[in-house]
């Protein structure tokens, strides 16, 4: 399974046909709209206007669709939800495209504007549709005839897994699921599953399970008598890229947190990654780079005289980098300016305190006004962190962390930020425990992430900014 050959043939293949249908449209227009209001044949000439169109049109329909979440989990489309989707989009793209290239023209009847617009539309569509349909189809077909697969772990080893596992595997048209083995909810020896699949260990080996096999999938399949280990299996699990089902007891269904989704497929409850609707969190995307883009250059003037006034203050590098753990649990380098003498932590990581005798005079100043964080805009930009966004920490704090809050691992659901509501309330922790207290606005923040949200945590971050008032 090649996730970026599929994506490849789906945005060269939308690409082409907005080309395509962009083209076909403005020979339309020619032979049929222009003849019509002037009465005598046009000839087709690909104009400026033409070549303009052709240029722009593609990358922003490609960008359309991107924003509005189709090339997300290709492999997983519905062929009914494909075509609604395009159709969805089609219509608003080519709304769009009438309104701001189309509508000034001059035609003979209105009824013209009508028929250019039907054109468009259908042209745009089908043209689009019909590779997508193909592609969509030749990968269903192959999911269903087991050629293709989403690797797959269990976790449960007795009576409800092995009877999920066997309903699944004897099924005649496969879902999907490639099992690579199962790992055991509880301490118990005898595993009836052992018979079906390898016991590839015990709960506290799921971070290894899960790297080396490249799991794309987890199903909970566990006993009643195991249900209070639900919270730690979560725990280990949500913060991850991959999709998580859990099979449902009769309540469940009953309450309506089951949805089916396959007339095939088992009846499970998938836990959804998503804080926000596709649409919002690929804008807030955007927005990061755009933001990040504009803010390096403009503030590069600042960023110079910041550099000098940190070389000149004390002894040392400008930037400080070091390694803190992002979304999925990855690891990256942060930039900062430094803002503490260079031999700070020659003795092991350690949080700064209020009268830390290892932050600089221009340490301080650049702290309160969040000035040392400008360097992480290239983080932002690179994709390791977002403008808005609980902070990232250390792996060596984040161990100490979640022995006494285990949730903390869900703020890596989501991309670090430069600024964060957690900051906002609160700002630099400088133990521990202040950073469990702080913990509640992160979790608060994900639990109700919008880009209105963002944008108001950015106006209280810039107000702090200008009144010098952070901790």
């Amino acid at each position: 399974m090649n996730r970026r050959k599929q994506l490849a043939k789906y945005l060269i293949s939308d690409f082409l046909a907005a080309g395509s249908s962009w083209t076909l449209f403005f020979v339309f227009r020619k032979v049929y709209i222009e003849t019509k209001k002037f009465g005598y044949p046009i000839p087709v000439e690909f104009d400026h206007s033409y070549f303009v169109g052709l240029a722009c049109l593609p990358l922003l329909w490609l960008l359309f669709y991107y924003v509005t979440g189709y090339y997300k989990e290709l492999y997983r489309k519905s062929r009914l939800s494909e075509l609604s989707q395009t159709i969805a989009t089609t219509f608003i793209g080519v709304l769009l495209i009438f309104f701001a290239l189309i509508l000034d023209d001059t035609v003979n009847t209105y009824t013209n504007y009508y028929l250019s617009f039907m054109v468009l539309f259908l042209l745009q569509f089908l043209i689009t549709y019909i590779p997508r349909l193909i592609f969509t189809t030749t990968s269903a077909h192959k999911i269903h005839n087991r050629i293709i697969g989403f690797p797959t772990l269990l976790i449960g080893s007795g009576k409800k897994a092995t009877d999920l596992y066997r309903e699944m595997e004897n099924q005649p048209r496969s879902t999907g699921n490639k099992f690579i083995g199962f790992v055991s909810a509880s301490h118990n020896d005898s595993h009836i599953m052992s018979e079906h699949l390898p016991h590839l260990g015990g709960l506290r080996d799921l971070p290894k399970v899960l790297a080396e096999y490249k799991v794309d999938e987890v199903i909970i399949a566990i006993e009643s008598s195991e249900h209070e280990v639900l919270k730690k299996i979560f725990n280990k699990l949500e913060h991850r890229r991959f999709t998580i089902k859990v099979i449902p007891d009769m309540y469940d269904i009953l309450t309506g947190m089951v949805k089916m989704s396959s007339i095939i497929g088992m009846p499970l409850i998938q836990i959804s990654h998503d804080l926000m609707p596709a649409w919002e969190e690929n804008l807030k995307r955007m927005i990061d780079i755009v933001v990040s883009f504009f803010a390096l250059i403009i503030l590069s003037p600042l960023y110079l005289v910041l550099a000098i006034g940190v070389k000149i203050s004390s002894p040392g590098p400008v930037f400080y980098s070091h390694e803190r753990i992002g979304r999925y649990g990855m690891p990256f380098q942060i930039y900062k300016f430094r803002s503490m003498c260079r031999d700070a932590e020659d003795n092991g990581p350690a949080l700064s305190s209020h009268n830390d005798t290892r932050i600089t005079g221009l340490g301080m100043f650049m702290r309160k006004r969040r000035l040392d964080e400008l360097p992480q805009f290239y983080n932002v930009l690179i994709g390791d962190m977002s403008l808005v966004g609980p902070r990232p920490e250390r792996q060596y704090f984040i161990d100490q962390i979640v022995k006494k809050a285990p949730h903390f691992n869900h703020l890596q659901k989501v991309r670090p930020g430069i600024t964060s509501w957690g900051q906002v309330k609160f700002g630099y922790a400088s133990n521990v425990d202040e950073m469990i207290e702080r913990l509640k606005y992160d979790i608060l923040y994900i639990e109700n992430m919008s880009l209105i949200v963002d944008l108001k945590i950015l106006i209280y971050t810039i107000k702090t900014i200008l009144k010098a008032s952070g901790k």
